[in-house]
């Protein structure tokens, strides 16, 4: 895209535009691109689909998200158009995610997407993958995850004080999109081992994240007792197990990986690691859990019994990004399930398809049904 000149700039109608957006109220409280006739045609072309091919519809609101909609949004957003195929990419992957198409978007917790970036498009669009990488200063990172976010507020009318029922919501919300680092990671890029090689998003819904500053020990045990602390804190739990993964910078991922350690093998670990004793629970009130996954203050019971944070090992994202300076990951602590079924980018004339990432994703039996009864 060739930026215009200072000549054809005409501030004081740009000014314009973004204050009837605002009066319009389609912008999340900072300024939004207007979405003109030429500039969603361009999206439109970069993706190569039809302007009213239906992508998702969420049914207590009776709304659906068209192609067209969500080029509406990624252009306001401020996405290049050259983006747009990542944010389908995105939205498709967040809509094969089971609590997307129920309360997701509205829940008293405020969950956030995560979406992570494979292939070589996050070259090619400039998608940060190392230092800083949940922070701000990367046009495409920055504007892929609000298009999302003003898809939701825009397409489904869900927005803070209306429809959306967040108590406190999370800091970054909408903003956490990042690449993996695959030229430092040990494994194979994330889409990758869960059957959708090259240009693909991987998402979620977040609650939160928190990190994990280790850089003294050499010891694998060590560090991943470390993770397994912060995993298993008693806070996050409501129901009998929480869903958590980890963000691992290169320094932590590579010392693991030295030591054998697969991508597998780290969230086994963790899954058997993770966790609380009843004691340490009921000190909470949340040593017992009812018929429906509920946690509530129990009658006196062994109080050194290990409880598990982890359900299934095969439910833990495990990716690499950041930089190699220092010995700092996150723990990323997701809203509910994660259905493990990243999307291929496709873009205006590529033969990829849906279907093809679909049947290549990775199967994950018991990962869905481990905490689908503790469903928000």
């Amino acid at each position: 895209m060739t930026a215009p000149t200072a000549g054809r700039l005409d501030p004081a109608a740009a000014q314009d535009a973004i204050e009837y957006a605002y009066a319009q109220g389609w912008t999340d409280g900072l300024p939004a691109v207007p979405a003109t006739r030429e500039l969603v045609d361009r999206f439109l072309a970069a993706a190569g689909r039809p302007a009213d091919e239906v992508l998702s519809h969420l049914r207590q609101v009776d709304r659906t998200v068209t192609v067209e909609l969500l080029a509406i949004n990624a252009a306001m957003a401020g996405c290049l158009p050259e983006y747009f195929p990542v944010v389908l990419a995105a939205w498709e992957a967040l809509a094969r995610e089971r609590t997307t198409g129920g309360g997701g978007w509205q829940s008293t917790s405020g969950p956030a997407p995560l979406i992570i970036v494979n292939g070589p498009v996050r070259r090619e669009l400039g998608f940060n993958g190392t230092g800083g990488v949940f922070g701000p200063g990367f046009r495409p990172n920055a504007t892929v995850a609000r298009a999302i976010g003003l898809t939701v507020r825009n397409a489904y009318g869900i927005r803070p004080h209306e429809l959306e029922q967040a108590t406190q919501g999370i800091p970054g919300r909408w903003s956490i999109c990042l690449a993996e680092n695959e030229e430092e990671s040990p494994w194979a890029p994330l889409a990758e081992d869960l059957g959708v090689p090259g240009d693909a998003v991987t998402s979620t819904l977040l609650r939160t994240s928190e990190f994990v500053d280790n850089r003294h020990t050499a010891a694998p045990e060590q560090l991943l007792a470390d993770f397994a602390d912060t995993i298993g804190r008693s806070g996050p739990w409501i129901f009998r197990h929480a869903a958590a993964g980890l963000v691992l910078c290169p320094e932590h991922a590579n010392l693991l990986a030295q030591a054998g350690f697969s991508r597998a093998d780290v969230a086994a670990w963790l899954a058997e690691h993770s966790g609380r004793t009843t004691g340490q629970l009921a000190a909470v009130g949340k040593d017992r859990s009812n018929e429906n996954g509920v946690r509530f203050p129990g009658e006196p019971a062994d109080p050194d019994e290990f409880q598990r944070t982890i359900a299934d090992p095969a439910s833990m994202i495990i990716a690499v990004a950041g930089s190699r300076n220092a010995g700092i990951s996150m723990v990323v602590r997701y809203f509910a399930d994660w259905s493990g079924r990243p999307v291929a980018v496709r873009a205006a004339g590529s033969t990829t398809t849906v279907a093809a990432a679909e049947d290549g994703a990775r199967p994950r039996p018991g990962a869905a049904a481990a905490l689908t009864a503790e469903g928000r």
